[in-house]
């Protein structure tokens, strides 16, 4: 398809937002287009060059996300907090981390070995999974700053013969030191004999501080310097209630960068009790952190974390996971919410079921005529900021109260159904009645009565 096929679209040069050459700003890379037959939805066409501009790459282009960050995935830890999930059998487990590596997950966190036998059973078992499957997985399991907390995880980790990280993790705020009666000196002795002991078993250590969204900076610096010292290679930010605005994430994570260097990794965790979760964990990633952690469909404690399908998502589509399949992350998230007894909302991006699915005539009309076309990439992106092909799915027209004849053409040609005029006008008739949109079954059945009573459509010249 050309552009002058488009007779009703303007010339680039007229189209508002459009720009000629070099000034033209972050649009959709061009690609070449195949000489013939329908493109795939990963096959941009030759109109793509100029039919999206993207406002969100402006102010990215300040900021950028580095491409070697790493995600992070506490679902079998953080997200098990959760006050609404059960505990998952082992076997659930187990798969969720094969998942889990096929999305592309850098390390797991599979627990607290040293809270109860079962806890440290599965943790040992699914060290065991993913050595002898030689899972691209990396391995962390979380403790307090306490030896009984970081012995197991020495004792797995010499027992599979694999490296445990060790994330262990103490209270910073004013308001916990309170609560904890704690005060810095007994804080900074503890963590310190903690981490002594994870790298004296030759364990890297990430030092969590809890709450560091609502900590002093005199006594995250003092936190930080100590952990550092004493061989923590990574330090861990906490948004642990949910504090955090974009704002706030940025002046932290600038703060914590300056202390740390640009040898030691910095980690954001957080949770989305503001509704911000997401916008702070890409954030956090555009100004330094470079491991984001997050759960499957954001399950956790309170309201939840930062969700990891979403974070994938969003790091998909500014362009920095070229050529890593997604498509696994449906079976990921619905793994996740069987082995925990979650229910997906309809509306979930990606893996809700409303999430590529239109019933509204104007919206169909545009796909439908881009189908039309044979054209899948112009079709996945007409009424989609997510392309659907990208994640295993697909755009699905509906019909119901606010659907037009496209909508209605459509469904009946991907179920080669013949359609006419006068069924066309059957199927609207019903559903202009109906106060939801009309399931299969109820379709057909409009289908199967205007045959009996006028015979099979014959298509209309």
């Amino acid at each position: 398809m050309t552009i002058d096929r488009w007779p009703h679209r303007p010339e680039t040069a007229q189209r508002p937002g459009a720009l000629a050459g070099a000034d033209r700003g972050p649009c959709v890379p061009s690609r070449a287009t195949p000489a013939s037959g329908a493109r795939s939805h990963a096959e941009p066409s030759l109109h793509s060059l100029d039919l999206i501009y993207d406002w969100n790459g402006i102010g990215r282009a300040k900021a950028s996300i580095p491409a070697n960050v790493t995600v992070f995935d506490e679902t079998l830890r953080d997200g098990l907090q959760s006050p609404s999930v059960k505990q998952p059998d082992i076997e659930a487990k187990v798969n969720l981390l094969h998942l889990m590596s096929r999305i592309g997950v850098h390390v797991a966190d599979i627990g607290l070995p040293g809270s109860s036998k079962r806890a440290f059973d599965d943790v040992l078992r699914m060290c065991i999974e993913i050595r002898d499957n030689k899972l691209p997985l990396g391995v962390a399991c979380a403790g307090r700053t306490v030896i009984s907390d970081i012995e197991p995880m020495v004792e797995i980790s010499q027992r599979v013969g694999i490296p445990v990280e060790v994330y262990t993790f103490v209270g910073s705020s004013p308001i916990r030191q309170l609560a904890e009666e704690w005060d810095l000196d007994l804080i900074l002795e503890r963590s310190a004999a903690a981490i002594d002991l994870a790298v004296a078993a030759g364990l890297s250590v990430a030092f969590v501080t809890e709450d560091t969204t609502r900590s002093r900076p005199q006594v995250l610096s003092a936190l930080f310097k100590m952990a550092i010292d004493h061989g923590a290679r990574r330090i861990c930010l906490c948004d642990t209630v949910g504090h955090a605005t974009p704002e706030g994430v940025r002046e932290l994570v600038t703060f914590a960068r300056r202390i740390a260097g640009a040898e030691i990794g910095l980690d954001w965790h957080g949770h989305n009790d503001r509704g911000l979760a997401l916008e702070n964990a890409l954030c956090a990633l555009q100004f330094g952190v470079d491991r984001v952690h997050g759960t499957a469909l954001g399950i956790g404690e309170r309201v939840g974390n930062t969700p990891m399908d979403l974070i994938l998502l969003n790091m998909k589509l500014f362009g920095l996971l070229e050529g890593r399949d997604l498509t696994g992350i449906i079976e990921y998230c619905e793994a996740a919410a069987s082995a925990v007894g979650w229910d997906i909302a309809i509306n979930y991006p990606v893996v809700g079921r409303d999430a590529f699915r239109t019933a509204t005539g104007v919206h169909a009309a545009a796909i439908a005529k881009a189908s039309a076309e044979g054209d899948a990439w112009l079709a996945d992106r007409i009424y989609s900021a997510v392309p659907a092909g990208m994640f295993g799915r697909r755009q699905e027209i509906l019909v119901g109260p606010m659907s037009g004849a496209s909508n209605v053409i459509s469904w009946l040609r991907e179920r080669n159904i013949e359609s006419s005029k006068a069924l066309v006008d059957s199927i609207l008739a019903k559903a202009k009645a109906t106060a939801h949109v009309l399931s299969d079954e109820e379709l057909l059945m409009v289908v199967l009565r205007h045959h009996a009573t006028q015979g099979p459509a014959s298509p209309d010249p």
